[in-house]
């Protein structure tokens, strides 16, 4: 049975690279219903971070990737003393007397190459003369990483490894504890390093935070998913939409990239709009629309804002907002709908060289034709075919009267049309910001 396993560290918080990782060995033991193995890896008891390990399981919860099986490393110590005996005893370890204990460091071989095919990357070889004997139990009697890694993935019965590529030069001392304790190694798959746009590692500035994080912008789990799916993975295809089940049908090993893979936030962006689309959820349930929510409160000064007109504007601030990564940079466009006050000059009223005057008349026209209507009249269609008409059999042109009115309604030089401005205040509002135009041009 196809196995695998993800091996985290309780040292901090899950980020882009980690879930990856769960992601494409998770794929793999369900595209051959195989098993899945959550391993925790705690045995650096000096990086060990407090709830790290609840917060590793509920992002794993949360995205999907339920695991058969759950170990932790700190549970097992008398099996990976018994071994590292077992390699002292038949001379292929030794103890190793330091200032503050006894540690064990595994023999290399001193000549000839440590070679193996790797899924991704084909043939390998590392020189065996390069590498130093490492040690495998620290004196304090915890085993190293990569000493408790061969134990747990030979008795677990792992059949394929999947990890980052920066493992690559820890293979060949695997590849020898294997050798040297005569098990089967297990078929390794190593995958691309993350690099933000300009080809460097991915740092915390260029995206590598943690998964929650994410969340918390307002990316849904679906786009997240896509996204680090296709992070060195590529479908041979043009399609790029992918749910969890879509990808357990069609990822391959095989079709994992050796070059890097990169970190495009645009591409994040458009897959969350996509999916955003696709799930088609009410503005309350997207996570997007309750950051929306939250960064306008905070803009207003703490000031309640009405849920329920940010509901009636989310159509048109998706339509102009890219993606979360952007949505502090083109909220601030719609602040005038919450805002008790519009501050602007008198002067962007003006539409062209049409005088002061004029102007004031022609929002006194529609304010009086606006006042005749009913509430249940200013829909953004019905306003637009009324106001046009109207217009047209007084002989004011559109630009002279719908310039200031949509000005007077936004107090900006570029926003939404006037008829979707009133759409989404209401007839009381609407008069209301009118009047204030044009008392600003008396």
């Amino acid at each position: 049975m196809v196995t695998t396993r993800f091996a985290p560290s309780p040292t901090g918080r899950l980020h882009v690279g980690g879930l990856r990782t769960a992601l494409f060995n998770y794929l793999w033991a369900k595209k051959n219903r195989g098993k899945f193995i959550l391993r925790i890896e705690d045995t650096d008891r000096e990086r060990y971070v407090e709830k790290a390990e609840e917060e590793i399981e509920s992002i794993l919860k949360q995205f999907g990737l339920l695991w058969d099986e759950k170990y932790k490393q700190s549970e097992r110590l008398v099996v990976y003393q018994k071994y590292a005996k077992q390699l002292v005893e038949e001379g292929r370890a030794f103890e190793e007397t330091t200032t503050k204990g006894t540690a064990i460091r595994f023999k290399m071989p001193k000549t000839g190459t440590t070679e193996w095919t790797d899924l991704v990357y084909k043939k390998l070889q590392f020189k065996n003369e390069l590498i130093k004997d490492p040690i495998i139990i620290k004196s304090d009697g915890y085993p190293v990483y990569n000493f408790a890694n061969v134990i747990d993935d030979h008795e677990m019965g792992i059949t394929h490894v999947i990890r980052g590529e920066e493992f690559l030069s820890s293979t060949p001392i695997h590849l020898q504890l294997y050798r040297a304790l005569s098990w089967e190694p297990p078929q390794f798959a190593h995958v691309p390093l993350i690099l933000d746009e300009t080809r460097k590692k991915l740092s915390k500035r260029t995206g590598d935070v943690a998964v929650e994080e994410y969340l918390k912008k307002g990316y849904l789990k679906e786009a997240i998913i896509n996204f680090i799916a296709l992070l060195g993975w590529n479908p041979k295809t043009t399609k790029e939409i992918f749910s969890l089940q879509e990808l357990e049908a069609e990822f391959e090993i095989e079709k994992v990239n050796k070059a890097g893979a990169i970190f495009d936030l645009t591409k994040l962006d458009f897959l969350n709009r996509q999916w955003q689309k696709r799930l088609r959820l009410p503005a309350e349930k997207d996570p997007l629309f309750r950051r929306a929510a939250a960064i306008l409160s905070a803009n207003m000064q703490g000031a309640k804002i009405s849920l329920e007109r940010l509901t009636k504007i989310w159509p048109q601030l998706l339509e102009r907002i890219p993606g979360p990564s952007s949505l502090e940079k083109y909220l601030p466009e719609f602040h005038f709908y919450f805002q008790k006050e519009l501050t602007y000059q008198k002067d962007l009223l003006i539409w062209k060289n049409t005088s002061t005057e004029r102007i004031k008349q022609n929002l006194m026209f529609l304010s009086d034709y606006l006042n005749g209507l009913q509430d249940s009249d200013f829909k953004q269609n019905i306003l637009e075919t009324k106001i046009k008409k109207v217009l047209a059999e007084q002989g004011i042109g559109t630009g002279e009267a719908l310039w200031p009115l949509r000005v007077a309604l936004s107090g900006q030089k570029n926003s939404p049309s006037p008829f979707e401005i009133m759409d989404v205040l209401g007839k009381q509002d609407s008069l209301a910001r009118i009047q204030k135009a044009i008392q600003k041009l008396q």
